[in-house]
This record gives structure tokens, sequence and C-alpha cells, in this order.
């Protein structure tokens, strides 16, 4: 018996911030959505900052380059905060 295996990978569209979400839209239509505490870096920039980012390997993940974050998709779908969100 042989299985197919399909690449499925998700893979973000764009980003979304608030006070108090991340919000990560995917190229197969699902959102994604965060506490923006879990990811300390973005929680304590300004709107402005958080509206800097750049998609990693096209959209497997997020990098913010000037706070120095990035976040992947995979992680997100996992629940997985930032470290320094347990650092607390």
């Amino acid at each position: 018996m042989t299985s197919l295996t399909l690449n499925n990978e998700p893979i973000a569209q764009s980003v979304e911030t608030s006070d108090s979400e991340l919000v990560v839209k995917l190229t197969n239509g699902r959102v994604l959505s965060a506490p923006l505490v879990w990811f300390p870096r973005l929680h304590n920039a300004t709107p402005a900052k958080r509206n800097v980012y750049e998609l990693l390997g096209n959209g497997v993940g997020i990098h913010w380059p000037e706070l120095d974050e990035d976040v992947s998709v995979a992680g997100l779908l996992a629940g997985r905060s930032s470290v320094e969100y347990h650092a607390k």
C-alpha cells in the first residue's frame, strides 16, 4: 500500500496587528490569530513598526526587521509563543 503525501505547508499571505492580536491570513483562505502579548517585541512596538514586516521563505515565516522578531506560520498553528514570553 502506498500513500500520497501532499505538500500543504501553510503559507502566509498577509499580516495585521491590533493592540491585542496578531492576525495572519494564509494563501489557502485560513486566518490565524494569536494574542500579541505572546510576542513581547511586537506587543511593545508602535503600530507603525509592527506594520513593517517581510514574508520569509515564500511565506513560511514572518520577519520584522526593525524589531528583530521572527514568527513561523507552523509555530502559530502549533500554538507556540515567543521564548521571551515564557522568560517573564
